[in-house]
């Protein structure tokens, strides 16, 4: 039962992630535990608890001079309330001074403007069963030793130094080297994810996404790709991740130059 105080907000903790999980089961997200974890990594936040029970998350994920913005949920029955606006305004606070990002919801996207956030792109969301098909170009097998040149590439192309979490996934995934381009294939919510893609041109992105198909061949995967780039039709037709929606890519107090990467870690890290 919801009661009519104001939740209290409090530090987002690890004690707190499986409430977390069912606020973002019921708003139709596929994070598992494993998936929430991860991202609490490397992240600062805060919950909003009515009588001890969450209601509302909210994340702060600093990598260097950017900040990501993400998880940022508020129970159905609370919703209406301004909690969402505090959420925001709590999270904006651990940021300080770095240029912030986040992918909106078509609801969210409302309130994310009137806190200064303004529209950077579009987020295409692909998925499916994938369809093996061969890499236009060799795709090799990277290693744990390649993971600060490669956390190099990814920090000129994003504007995030993500070496710490770029390692963390490593450990536990996949590596895949094309070129001087680079993609990591991770198991999460479904099935499994490819990201981030960073690429110098369409056609090493093209083989790092042919590539990770090819090993997830028959099971599901996803690939969150900036809509500028022009990879969806790909995706589409050859792997077959159909389009399964997405959000707009949204900046405040910009510092950096836009991001050039192909594929994003997740709609939550960028």
């Amino acid at each position: 039962m919801t009661t009519t105080t104001t939740p209290a907000l409090t530090a987002f903790t690890p004690a707190h992630l499986p409430q977390a999980l069912r606020l973002s089961q019921q708003a139709g997200w596929p994070h598992r535990p494993q998936d929430w974890a991860l991202t609490l990594s490397v992240s600062h936040g805060v919950v909003a608890l009515d009588e001890g029970r969450v209601v509302g998350t909210a994340l702060c994920s600093p990598f260097g001079p950017v900040a990501a913005l993400n998880m940022i949920i508020v129970d159905a029955a609370m919703r209406g309330r301004g909690l969402g606006r505090a959420l925001m305004e709590a999270i904006i606070a651990l940021a300080g001074d770095r240029e912030m990002r986040l992918i909106a919801t078509t609801d969210g996207l409302p309130l994310y403007e009137k806190l200064g956030f303004r529209a950077s792109g579009q987020i295409v969301q692909h998925q499916g069963l994938a369809v093996a098909t061969a890499p236009e170009l060799p795709v090799a097998t990277g290693s744990p030793a390649d993971i600060d040149r490669l956390a190099d590439a990814d920090r000129a192309a994003s504007g995030m130094d993500r070496t710490s979490l770029l390692r963390d996934i490593a450990a536990g995934g996949e590596v895949l080297i094309c070129n001087a381009g680079f993609a990591m294939l991770r198991d999460f919510g479904r099935g499994r994810v490819v990201g981030p893609v960073v690429a110098p041109d369409a056609a090493t992105a093209r083989a790092l996404l042919a590539e990770a198909a090819r090993r997830c061949e028959g099971s599901f995967l996803r690939v969150d790709l900036r809509a500028e780039q022009g990879l969806g039709g790909f995706a589409a037709a050859t792997l077959g991740l159909a389009h399964a929606g997405g959000g707009t890519a949204m900046t405040r107090n910009p510092r950096t130059p836009a991001p050039t990467t192909q594929a994003l870690i997740s709609q939550a890290l960028g």
